[in-house]
């Protein structure tokens, strides 16, 4: 395959990031008067497309920061955009989409701080850049993964080195499938095995100590994330799509969730949790903005004619934890991506026009997940006709099938482990549908578990998989089970190859898929 990968940045770029972020871990909360800004977490960039892209960073006080954008690393002929201030309501993290752009273009961006109460006093630059889709067919690569920073293995001496192997790939973007903070996994100094210490997190920060509950204690779990040098230089040049899960609340979480006999927390309400985590999610990552659902997730991102992006969200809007058995679609309790969203899904599916529609999933389709004895996931695990949260699917697959729309793959993370499944109609109890794969990666930098069990209602097929052995569980990313995928779509061919891929940079398994219905 040819390739188009980014230009690197420049050594003064990331120095300019890695200086400051060092300086503001010297530094006090609050500088002192007459002091320079600091960048204190990088820059992060998302949801770009063929014309636009969101642009991120964060200052530690006050500051009016002003931007940038440029075809070229020198910045020549850059392009002034509108000042925004850095203000503690939104803990001095700004964003903003920056539109107007050439399309399958190097785009970089500069921003560079002022101190409110002394404009004179300016910041270092701090540079990061992305590539605007295309709008006609050439190569394609992203990769995916989720869960970063859970079970209590943080930053250790390494990092979190799997963002290092993905950045190696120079992929277009990285969509994070969710658990991208554990806002519910406190972490301690030191892990222990058998009377043996087996980790240590090097950096710890007071939010990371305890389960989030507070605004401020959400915002720390993505502070604490950015504080890894991997994260930061893997963001400075590579946009994230974001979605989320439980982790970011709690565990297993929707709105019927009871926290009353869980003594870490004080607030007790969901509802309040749930609402300030998805603050701090929308002020810490570059996701865009919904003015129709200003805290909306679920979303379709372009990118260039051979592909369309459909991103889910599983926890919003889903009814509590049952035994998943229900056998009337109609009712509540089977409620999971909700009416709204399916039927979003559904108008959306059947007006892209792009090759690939990759839908990404923030949990898997067959594999059984619970929470105790209810179904925290889709499937029930008794291999039967569509019950509860399988009738969604189900009717979501059907319509697929009657509209004929091709070329659907899904993508998911959350079970802490890689595979790759094939649904198969003709081994399925529900058999509507034309097969599909779904492909699995992660954790990023997680405890390692599985595998789960399938559940057959879809005829799913494991056609790979790599997870802890028999009786292991919880393994540190030091084990080397960590996981990430890479994509590339042929701008000639138009062929999807799938690699599965651990972080050391091991290709464990490989598919190349034709699209149906095209020509090249």
């Amino acid at each position: 395959m040819s390739s188009h990968r980014f230009m690197r940045p420049s050594r003064r770029a990331f120095l300019a990031g890695g200086t400051a972020f060092a300086a503001a871990l010297a530094a006090p909360s609050i500088s002192r008067a007459g002091a320079r800004p600091i960048f204190t977490h990088g820059v992060q960039s998302g949801d770009v497309n063929t014309m636009s892209g969101m642009i991120w960073t964060r200052t530690d006080r006050p500051a009016r920061v002003m931007m940038e954008v440029s075809t070229t690393e020198s910045f020549a002929n850059a392009r002034q955009l509108t000042p925004m201030n850095a203000l503690p309501g939104s803990d001095f993290a700004v964003k903003r989409m920056v539109d107007g752009l050439p399309s399958d273009q190097d785009i970089f961006y500069r921003f560079v701080a002022a101190d409110l109460n002394d404009l004179q006093a300016t910041s270092e630059p701090i540079v990061g850049q992305f590539r605007t889709a295309p709008t006609a067919r050439r190569d394609v690569r992203f990769a995916w993964s989720g869960d970063t920073a859970g079970q209590g293995w943080g930053i250790d001496d390494e990092g979190m080195r799997t963002y290092a192997t993905m950045a190696q790939h120079r992929p277009d973007f990285f969509i994070h499938s969710g658990d991208t903070i554990y806002a519910d996994g406190p972490m301690k100094d030191e892990v222990e095995k058998d009377g043996k210490l087996i980790w240590k997190n090097a950096t710890l920060i007071e939010e990371k100590r305890k389960v989030a509950e507070t605004l401020d204690e959400f915002r720390g779990q993505w502070k604490y994330n950015m504080m890894d040098e991997h994260v930061r230089a893997m963001n400075a040049l590579c946009p994230t799509f974001f979605q989320w899960d439980d982790h970011e609340v709690v565990n297993n979480w929707s709105d019927a969730k009871d926290l009353s006999g869980d003594d870490r927390y004080t607030e007790k309400n969901v509802h309040v949790l749930a609402s300030r985590s998805a603050q701090a999610f929308h002020e810490m990552t570059p996701i865009s903005y919904t003015p129709a659902e200003p805290g909306r997730v679920y979303r379709k991102i372009g990118y260039g004619p051979m592909l369309d992006v459909f991103f889910l969200d599983l926890r919003s809007y889903r009814a509590g934890n049952s035994l998943g058995l229900q056998n009337n679609p109609a009712d509540e309790a089977t409620t999971l991506l909700g009416a709204e969203q399916i039927a979003w899904l559904k108008r959306e599916l059947v007006k892209s026009t792009a090759t690939w529609k990759v839908i990404a999933c923030d949990m898997p389709i067959g594999l059984v997940v619970r929470d105790g004895e209810r179904v925290e996931a889709i499937s029930n695990g008794d291999n039967g006709s569509a019950k509860g949260r399988e009738f969604e699917i189900a009717d979501l697959l059907r319509f697929i099938k009657a509209a004929k729309i091709d070329n659907t793959v899904w993508f998911t993370a959350d079970v802490h482990y890689t595979a790759a499944h094939y649904y198969n109609p003709d081994k399925a109890a529900f058999q509507d549908f034309e097969p599909f794969w779904e492909f699995v990666s992660g954790p990023l930098h997680a405890g390692t578990f599985g595998p789960n069990a399938l559940d057959g209602t879809f005829g799913p097929e494991v056609k790979f998989v790599k997870a802890p052995k028999e009786g292991e569980a919880n393994l540190p990313p030091s084990e080397g089970l960590q996981f990430f995928g890479l994509v590339d779509i042929d701008g000639a061919t138009q062929q999807m190859t799938v690699r599965l891929m651990d972080r050391a940079d091991q290709e464990l398994w490989k598919i190349t898929l034709d699209p149906k219905g095209t020509r090249i």
